[in-house]
């Protein structure tokens, strides 16, 4: 632990959150971000989880949030000041960097009085460059490492910078604080909470543009590549249409080949196609994105009967697979430069196997379908305290 000086409050914790809480985040941050406020950064906010039919997938923040705001004002002398102010995984990839700056620089960041960074990587080992620099004080460099915590004023007493990601992604859990009541995250967030129906886990994509890599060319689609299907390329996987059939002269029309994201989907690997059916594609990468997660431990409990799910991919499929591929990755040595630097050296497409996949899928719907009851369970309690906090078990919840 840092010790706090006068000048430059601050505020090192190793080891706050446990390893697999760190993986926990990063499956939901690689498995619903969007292209980010800043070149080549890429953010997951709690209110976009929920405008995708995510919302519980706030869940397990929603403890972390808690034992933040708890050490912050604990450690800089705030007791019952603080509310949360913004609540979001921010991850950085190559190129991505900000020079000195304090947290509340602009007019409309005053309202932030402290912040604290989770990180839920590794230097070194997940990412390279990405360290952070305070402009003043001690410790004057940070390593990030998976599970440490850094904490400190938004003000100019705490100057920092973060060098440029050279490979690899920098993943962080990023929450500011405030003294201002009136911009606390928890109010709108029980708000946009209350205008959806909370009746289904099964993501439901935003516009396609928001996935779009690089952004400036979202309107056109045609150069780059999305996000989502560059994670699943990362796996070796592909996507397939059962239910459109797709003319070859239909590629350069790549606005309307992605519309097809949006609806029924399988996935095919090498020759074979996976004979069961995703509702759209944020279903297709959480279920990729939660067997990424969870490979060991599927592996060692897979579904040993697959090959009635395991079909051959007939020609007509593989061309309908080619040419949605050359659709959402327009730029497929781009797309594939940018996966190399994501993986940092890692061959994680060598973890592959159809069974241990199989058990994801069931896995993957038991793990959403807990987290959903769970929120089902607690929503009416936050509304009706204005706040979202931990619910104990067995707590009675008025009908939705």
């Amino acid at each position: 632990m840092a010790k706090e000086t006068e000048e430059h409050p601050r505020l090192i914790l190793h080891n706050f959150l446990s390893p697999d809480l760190c993986k926990e985040l990063e499956f939901i941050h690689n498995s619903n971000c969007t292209v980010g406020y800043r070149p080549n950064v890429f953010s997951t906010t709690l209110s976009h989880l929920i405008a995708t039919n995510c919302a519980h997938l706030i869940m397990p923040f929603v403890p972390i949030r808690e034992k933040l705001r708890e050490t912050v004002e604990g450690y800089f002398g705030c007791h019952y000041e603080l509310v949360i102010e913004f609540t979001g995984l921010i991850s950085w990839t190559k190129g991505a960097n900000i020079g000195w700056h304090s947290d509340d620089n602009r007019l409309y960041l005053k309202q932030r009085d402290f912040a604290a960074v989770c990180y839920l990587n590794s230097y070194n080992g997940d990412f390279r460059g990405g360290l952070f620099h305070f402009q003043d004080g001690e410790p004057s460099t940070i390593e990030p490492m998976a599970g440490d915590a850094v904490m400190y004023t938004a003000d100019n007493r705490n100057i920092h910078s973060v060098d440029e990601i050279v490979e690899g992604e920098r993943t962080t859990l990023t929450l500011w604080f405030s003294r201002d009541a009136s911009h606390d995250e928890d109010a709108k967030l029980i708000s946009f909470l209350s205008q959806n129906s909370l009746n289904s886990y099964l993501p439901q994509p935003a516009s396609n543009n928001m996935y779009w890599f690089p952004p400036d060319e979202a309107l056109k689609f045609q150069s780059g590549f999305d996000i989502r299907c560059a994670r699943l390329h990362m796996l070796g996987l592909a996507l397939y249409s059962p239910y459109e059939k797709i003319c070859p002269s239909a590629v350069n029309s790549s606005y309307n080949l992605l519309e097809l994201l949006m609806g029924s989907l399988q996935i095919a690997r090498g020759v074979d196609l996976f004979d069961r059916e995703f509702v759209n594609v944020m279903h297709v990468l959480q279920v990729a994105q939660f067997y990424s997660w969870k490979w060991s431990t599927l592996k060692a409990t897979e579904v040993k009967e697959v090959s009635a799910d395991i079909k051959p991919l007939s020609q007509a499929q593989q061309e309908d697979i080619n040419c949605l591929k050359s659709a959402v990755l327009q730029d497929l040595q781009r797309a594939e430069t940018f996966i190399k630097d994501l993986n940092c050296g890692k061959k994680v497409q060598d973890l592959f196997d159809w069974g241990s996949f199989s058990a994801a899928v069931v896995e993957w719907e038991a793990y959403s379908c807990n987290l959903h009851k769970e929120m089902v369970t607690s929503f009416p309690l936050w509304r009706k305290h204005g706040s979202i906090f931990s619910c104990p078990v067995g707590d009675s919840a008025e009908t939705l």
